[in-house]
């Protein structure tokens, strides 16, 4: 994906990038990442494979400008990754996630979101947003540190991604989460990934990094042993694939005659394709949601959060215009159904506060939603509300008589 306008195209570079631990009296300790040289651009899921003890997380801290290199020269975004301004445009979702255990699940993302200078307004949209997309909303009030591991990944990747950063460094992203988590994690880094942003996935997982990554790295001994993109490390060239419609016997066995011509051999296998376990899985919960099972459980996240796919805020705008018209519309309804018939200096005038309006409006956290009244309760209301506007209007009349 080419960068628009002065956005460089590289996001990460390294060259020669090496980094030794010393012991206390500085003599190497342990060289743990040696020498490698990689590129990750703009738009790329990159993945970042290894065994235990192979580098990543010690590659991903320096990315992060947690440690300095050894030696060799290592660019974020054209710059040193030590600079402030560089840290604001990344997200990063560490491999244990830490949070403070005493802050709700919703005090926590304000709280991050206020660390990258959001605003208030600002800040309580993204987290009502996040915790809709990974399926929190309702949880939005407990402390986290009640939470299950895999609800702590889950508000972990929220508040990744909280700053809308350009470069999402993710590690072990899906450690903990069920399979329904897992497919939610996948299809952000997709949708962070056709928005420009660029990602770079840490996982023991391959079947997850197999799903998403366009390009991969494997480490091994802090060098790189392979790299290169999925499709050209994967593709086995020397055997050929056929899939086609279910035939029946006869056909089957007309192309056994022919492979068998072509191949000189029997070495060849025709079956039947299997689903993946994870396609299955989700076909499984999916029907069990359709029949309205109920659960205690994690709900499926909602849809991703609006920020996070550029979507135009004005549609919210529009949306809260339009509230605040039809709520002082019904309040002007109601003044003149109170007037008497005397004019407006004996009526009383209904006074109409339009800061409160607005703020009835834009209300749309989850601790203010409230759901509306029963239509009993609002008939009950209605007549009330006419009994008194008549004893009003009788205690006018009565007034203005006397005289």
């Amino acid at each position: 994906m080419e960068a628009t306008g002065s956005e460089p195209t590289v996001v990460v570079k390294a060259v020669g990038l090496t980094k030794v631990f010393k012991d206390f009296w500085n003599r190497p300790k342990a060289r743990a990442v040696n020498g490698i040289d990689f590129t990750v651009k703009r738009g790329q899921v990159f993945g970042l494979l290894g065994p235990n003890g192979s580098g990543k997380s010690t590659t991903v801290k320096m990315i992060l400008g947690l440690l300095y290199a050894t030696r060799g020269t290592l660019e974020v975004f054209g710059e040193t990754p030590d600079k402030v301004e560089i840290k604001r445009r990344i997200g990063y979702l560490p491999e244990e996630t830490y949070l403070y255990k005493y802050l709700t699940a919703r005090e926590t993302l304000e709280f991050f979101g206020a660390l990258f200078g959001l605003s208030t307004e600002e800040c309580r949209n993204r987290t009502t947003q996040l915790l809709e997309m990974v399926g929190l909303a309702n949880s939005y009030n407990r402390p986290v540190g009640e939470f299950s591991k895999g609800m702590a990944r889950r508000i972990g990747l929220a508040q990744a991604l909280v700053n809308d950063p350009d470069l999402v460094i993710l590690d072990e992203p899906t450690s903990g989460l069920d399979p329904i988590g897992c497919r939610e994690v996948k299809d952000v880094i997709r949708l962070l990934a056709a928005r420009g942003k660029t990602v770079i996935l840490c996982s023991h997982l391959l079947a997850d990094v197999q799903d998403v990554c366009d390009e991969v790295v494997v480490l091994y001994g802090g060098k790189i042993r392979t790299e290169g993109s999925l499709e050209e490390i994967l593709t086995v060239g020397d055997k050929t694939r056929i899939t086609m419609p279910r035939l029946d016997e006869q056909a089957m066995e007309e192309i056994r005659q022919v492979l068998r011509k072509h191949t000189g051999s029997d070495e060849f296998s025709v079956d039947h394709p299997t689903m993946d376990l994870e396609e299955f899985f989700l076909d499984v919960v999916r029907k069990a949601r359709e029949a309205h099972t109920e659960t205690a459980g994690v709900q499926a996240g909602g849809e991703i959060a609006p920020y996070l796919r550029g979507a135009d805020e004005e549609d919210s705008d529009t949306t809260r215009k339009d509230m605040l018209n039809a709520l002082t519309a019904t309040a002007q309804e109601e003044r003149l159904d109170t007037s008497s018939d005397g004019g407006a200096e004996e009526s009383p005038s209904v006074a109409v506060d339009e800061a409160k309006l607005a703020e009835l409006a834009g209300a749309g956290t989850p601790d203010t939603a409230a759901e509306p009244p029963p239509p009993e309760e609002s008939g009950q209301k209605e007549a009330q509300t006419q009994e008194a506007s008549q004893r009003l209007e009788n205690l006018l009349g009565d007034s203005s008589s006397k005289k």
